[in-house]
């Protein structure tokens, strides 16, 4: 017997919904167990998230923490990171409740000053604006395993997976990596230099960022993770845990990636 929770957006979804998917998998002999704050997840074998690729990416920071694959439905908008579409919520649970594949994602591990946070898309460094602001260029000097990297005159700067490589970093003019790249991918945000251009490094490295006294904003996968300026340490590397995905094609990436940028 297997314990299945379900996570949903209760913005794009309602518990109605969840609880009708959660009797589909009491019927089939199996625990369910429904959610909808994303921290009382646990004691559960696998995990359906209802939302859009929001929802997915909190869904499975908190997944990667207790170690337990997922799949979502997309109730949302592109749905990049879902296996499934609204009305196909019977395919999901036939999906939790087999012996599928599970293809795991590689993750940020984001160290601000010794306090660290974890990224399934990416990490964006942006200058911010508003009225009290100056309309001014950011200053980031980065470093690959101790050695210079480059310094960048820009908006921000994006430090995506090649999961995220289809995401911000991709409108940024980044490139797109396959999800078992061994890569992370750094892509300037409106740099002030024709010459600065994307790098793509092996997720073995080290990455460290220092700035000038400009003030930049940090977030994590669109979360707000703090402010950084000069005397502030950032440090980037591979995270220890992974996002687990169950899928039902293991090799369907390009033709879901050509669906989702031909929508």
């Amino acid at each position: 017997m297997m314990r299945v929770g379900i996570f949903y957006n209760s913005k794009q979804t309602d518990k109605e919904s969840a609880m009708c998917l959660a009797e589909k998998i009491e019927r089939r002999g199996s625990t369910a167990y429904v959610f909808s704050d994303i921290s009382e997840i646990a004691d559960i074998d696998r995990l359906i998230v209802l939302g859009g690729d929001g929802t997915m990416l909190r869904a499975a920071k908190r997944a990667s923490e207790i170690q337990i694959p997922l799949v979502g439905v997309n109730y949302g908008n592109l749905g990049f990171l879902t296996e499934y579409e609204r009305g196909e919520e019977d395919e999901a649970v036939s999906l939790v409740l087999s012996d599928c594949s599970v293809v795991r994602r590689s993750m940020l591990e984001v160290d601000l000053d010794g306090r660290k946070s974890y990224c399934l898309n990416e990490l964006a460094l942006l200058h911010p604006v508003g009225e009290d602001r100056s309309n001014g260029i950011a200053k980031i000097s980065v470093a690959i395993d101790g050695s210079k990297a480059g310094d960048f005159a820009a908006d921000g700067l994006i430090v995506a997976t090649p999961t995220g490589s289809t995401a911000y970093s991709l409108s940024a003019g980044g490139c797109v990596m396959t999800p078992d790249s061994p890569t992370f991918l750094l892509t300037p945000v409106c740099a002030f230099s024709l010459r600065s251009r994307p790098i793509v490094y092996s997720d073995d490295c080290t990455l460290t960022v220092a700035f000038s006294e400009n003030l930049l904003m940090l977030y994590g996968d669109g979360d707000y993770l703090g402010q950084v300026s000069e005397g502030n340490k950032l440090v980037i590397r591979k995270a220890k845990r992974s996002a687990m995905l169950l899928t039902s094609d293991p090799n369907g990436y390009f033709r879901r990636l050509t669906e989702k940028i031909n929508h």
